[in-house]
């Protein structure tokens, strides 16, 4: 059974310290009795963003503020298994705001439990994909905990709205309505949306200062091409230049390299799952190599009908996580199905990055299906091109068929 606002005593709020959350502290109190709000932050990797956020909250009226260190489970549990299934949502989106909400949500779960909560808010907006990828998440894990969702109840109709409600409640905001983007970061990513972005007309301002933060436009990058090395040990990254590193310094020491290099930079048009279009822009440097790098070894290590159907799997894995389908039966088990595609996905790529482009530069695996003897135009003794006539004749068999049929 639904829950009243007089039985909403204690509310566990997820809380980054932008706009939207920032006002939700005082509506909710405002507008559930004076309730408690606990806020609750996941640490994925926003860096300086989660500076003086405990000071902010507790101003705004929070009785705590949890900050969650999630980097190492978001990358090994998250970005690992999206990035060995390949998945990119329309062939440009790397996920970077899609799968970090699921790990987010599951940890808010755990404290409202944990703190005996009656309700669990997001700031997300009725547009949005982020609210379905929490309350799916919720659901998995608390199917009947109240949620609530002031975007879909609330007096404000825009964010300048917000920005008026927190200066009239002496709110402090990073943001001022000239430079208003609505941005998402983490440790993978950074989106920007709104402003002169919302016209698909208009070019990004990549060379405005304070537009890009992960990196520079390809433009403004060096004139010297970068070389690295990337090594992967059954479709996990282990390695940079032949230096051992955990799964975030790998993401982090790609995205410098990345970044420095202008990779990773997309201007797309997506298709949110509530329906309507949607334009943003997303920097991933270090994920764009990393995507590049994959790809690239299952080219000699995968046969051609296991790299083709992946193919197909990695499309509606994608999908899976844009929608925010993360705890599903069906993910689960395209995971499994990707898992036992990798064993053999284990060896080195070296790519030269240069103003924006990752250029191939060799790779090499010891389980490589690439044979030098039978590819070769020169002559081998291998490979009987005879051979081909007879195979021809049985795979053009349906053809040659239909074509009688017509009396050709």
């Amino acid at each position: 059974m639904a829950k009243s606002k007089e039985d909403i005593k204690k509310v566990v709020l997820a809380y980054s310290g932008g706009l939207d959350t920032s006002i939700i502290i005082p509506w909710l109190k405002e507008n559930y009795n004076n309730c408690e709000v606990i806020a609750v932050s996941g640490d994925v990797g926003q860096g300086t963003e989660l500076d003086g956020l405990e000071e902010k909250a507790i101003a705004t009226g929070a009785s705590k503020l949890y900050i969650e260190d999630l980097n190492k489970e978001f990358v090994e549990d998250f970005i690992w298994p999206t990035l060995k299934a390949g998945a990119v949502y329309e062939n440009k989106y790397l996920l970077g705001t899609s799968f970090a909400r699921p790990i987010i949500a599951k940890r808010i779960v755990e404290i409202a439990k944990a703190e005996g909560a009656d309700a669990i808010c997001h700031g997300c907006t009725g547009k949005g994909n982020d609210q379905v990828r929490f309350e799916l998440t919720i659901k998995a894990f608390a199917p009947d905990m109240a949620i609530i969702a002031p975007w879909r109840t609330w007096e404000f109709k825009s964010r300048e709205d917000e920005i008026a409600y927190a200066e009239a409640k002496n709110i402090p905001l990073k943001i001022n309505r000239e430079t208003n983007y609505s941005k998402d970061k983490n440790l993978w990513h950074l989106s920007h949306e709104g402003l002169d972005l919302e016209n698909p007309a208009n070019e990004p301002m990549y060379n405005k200062e304070g537009f890009l933060e992960l990196g520079v436009s390809p433009e403004q990058a060096p004139d010297k091409p970068t070389y690295v090395k990337i090594s992967f040990e059954k479709g996990v990254p282990v390695a940079i230049d032949d230096e051992k590193l955990d799964a975030v310094e790998i993401v982090k020491k790609l995205n410098k390299l990345g970044g420095e290099n202008g990779i990773g930079i997309v201007d797309m048009v997506e298709n949110r799952l509530v329906g309507m279009k949607a334009r943003g822009v997303y920097e991933t440097p270090g994920g764009t190599i990393l995507y590049a790098a994959h790809a690239k070894l299952e080219e000699i290590c995968l046969d051609r009908d296991t790299l083709h159907y992946k193919q197909n799997v990695a499309n509606r894995f994608a999908e899976l996580v844009y929608f925010g389908q993360w705890y599903t039966p069906l993910r689960e088990a395209l995971s499994a199905f990707v898992d036992s595609t990798q064993q053999t996905v284990t060896g080195d790529v070296t790519f030269k990055l240069y103003k924006g482009n990752i250029i191939d530069a060799g790779v090499t695996s010891p389980y490589s299906l690439y044979d030098e003897d039978i590819a070769t135009f020169d002559e081998d003794e291998v490979y009987d091109q005879n051979d081909s006539a007879g195979f021809i004749n049985l795979f053009g068999l349906p053809i040659k068929v239909q074509a009688k049929k017509k009396g050709l």
